[in-house]
């Protein structure tokens, strides 16, 4: 039996172990290593704004995109300013896809390099990577998961030249959609180059378990996104909305990462604010209401 079988049989197993009855209970307090940050994402070009509401809130990370390097890119020290002044890590770059489909993986590498240098620059030890290769039609060929596990590796190994860890990032419609999908890319990856950013909304509408997931790639995992996700009658019959509003059982997930004594950050990470009219402080307030409050966690 290969590995990836016996880590997809070793997931069932720890799976059949979680209560589906409703939220597993928190059966213990995580531990006090478990850091909580926020992605700039949904304040769109008002970086500033988002550095300022992040902080207010009491969150010590901070994730930021591409956009970032778009401004300050030539003039990192001053974002790094803003970013000690109010007290917030950058624990987190979105640097964007690795497109296995441009016929070109040297300037796809060398995009992540770049980013690498500003990570640094700022004070970053980590970065994500995702893909848009994931086909139109027709099914993902274990082909198209195995070439992308060699480009990230190959990204990774340039990436920790430059003193950054490549983190792949699990996402719908991209390739690493589902579970096995995961496990396939993971597995032909090199470990020493490619870490696991776990998003447990994604993993969980991909079809997977997110508190097995901790469990099944403990060595791997190095940061976390945490969102939830609920049903809707849309077209893609899903929506991600804020911490608490959906289906995703966190007791669970906060229990694996206990279980597993994971020293790291969990972002929360929304790609829109779920609801009109709604402000990012306020989505972000909803967040740490439900992280002090209904799950008793520190910020």
């Amino acid at each position: 039996m290969n590995q990836s079988r016996r880590q997809f049989l070793a997931q069932m197993g720890v799976v059949s172990a979680i209560p589906f009855l409703g939220f597993s209970p928190l059966l213990a307090a995580p531990a006090a290593s478990l850091k909580f940050g926020y992605s700039a994402i949904t304040w769109g070009d008002n970086i500033e704004g988002a550095i300022k509401e992040i902080a207010s809130l009491g969150f010590t990370g901070i994730q930021l995109r591409a956009n970032a390097f778009t401004k300050w890119g030539q003039k990192p020290e001053e974002l790094k300013k803003m970013l000690d002044d109010a007290k917030l890590e950058l624990v987190m770059f979105s640097s964007g896809n690795a497109d296995i489909n441009t016929g070109n993986d040297e300037a796809e590498i060398n995009k992540h390099v770049v980013n690498a240098k500003f990570v640094k620059a700022l004070g970053g030890k980590r970065m994500q990577v995702t893909n848009s290769s994931r086909p139109k039609t027709g099914d993902v060929t274990n082909e198209n998961l195995v070439k992308y596990a060699k480009l990230l590796t190959e990204v990774g190994k340039r990436t920790a030249a430059v003193g950054i860890e490549t983190t792949y990032h699990n996402h719908m419609g991209q390739l690493g959609q589902t579970p096995q999908e995961v496990d396939t890319i993971l597995q032909n990856t090199d470990p020493k180059s490619v870490g696991f950013l776990l998003d447990v909304a994604h993993y969980l509408q991909g079809g997977g378990d997110p508190a097995a997931a901790v469990h099944t790639y403990k060595d791997r995992i190095k940061m976390l996104h945490i969102k939830d996700v609920k049903n809707t009658d849309t077209n893609s019959g899903y929506q991600f909305v804020e911490l608490g509003q959906g289906r995703l059982d966190f007791p669970a997930v906060f229990n694996a990462l206990n279980a597993i004594n994971y020293r790291g950050y969990a972002v929360v990470e929304l790609d829109a604010i779920p609801v009109k009219g709604r402000t990012t402080m306020e989505s972000g307030q909803i967040a740490k209401d439900f992280l002090t409050g209904k799950m008793k966690l520190k910020m």
